[in-house]
C-alpha cells in the first residue's frame, strides 16, 4: 500500500474509533495502541495499562508518523507510541492516573501527552523521584500542563 493510501486508511480507522468511542459509555476501558514492533518501553507501557484494568489492543507498525498526524498530535507533543481511548488520544508514556482523570473529567481536549521519553514514566523505569509534565493538547488552546508528576 502506498504512503498516501496508508494515511487515508489510518485516518479512517482513527475517525471510526473516535466515533465509536464518543457513542460509548464514558466508562469505556478499551484502548487501542499503535507502536513500533521493536519498542520494549512501549510494550512495558501497554503491560502497565493492562495491569491497570484497560483492555488493550496493540497494532505494531513501522509507520508511526502517519498515525500521529491522523490523530492530530502536535510535533512538539510526540512520544513513542500513540493510543486512543474513549475519544481521546494518549501520546507516549502518560501515567495511568492522568488517563483516569482525563476520562473522569472529560475536558475539551484532543488528548494527553508525555512528550519524548521521560525517565521514570510508566514503561521507562521505576523512579519514585521522577519529575515530568503531562500536557493536554487540542481543543481551543495551545498545549498546556495538565498534570505534574513527581516531587517539586
Amino acid at each position: 500500500m502506498t504512503k498516501p493510501l496508508v494515511s487515508i486508511a489510518v485516518s479512517a480507522v482513527l475517525l471510526m474509533l473516535g466515533t465509536m468511542a464518543a457513542r460509548a459509555d464514558h466508562a469505556d476501558r478499551h484502548m487501542s495502541v499503535w507502536k513500533s514492533p521493536t519498542c520494549g518501553c512501549c510494550e512495558a507501557w501497554t503491560d502497565i495499562a493492562r495491569e491497570h484494568g484497560f483492555d488493550v489492543t496493540v497494532t505494531n507498525t513501522d509507520e508511526m508518523s502517519p498515525i500521529k498526524r491522523a490523530a492530530g498530535v502536535p510535533a512538539a507533543m510526540e512520544g513513542c507510541h500513540t493510543a486512543t481511548i474513549d475519544g481521546y488520544v494518549i501520546e507516549g508514556h502518560v501515567p495511568m492516573d492522568a488517563i483516569d482523570r482525563l476520562l473522569a473529567e472529560r475536558p475539551a481536549l484532543a488528548g494527553l501527552s508525555a512528550p519524548g521519553m521521560p525517565m521514570g514514566s510508566p514503561g521507562m523505569g521505576d523512579d519514585p523521584d521522577a519529575r515530568y509534565d503531562v500536557y493536554g493538547f487540542g481543543g481551543d488552546t495551545a498545549p498546556a500542563v495538565y498534570q505534574q508528576v513527581g516531587p517539586r
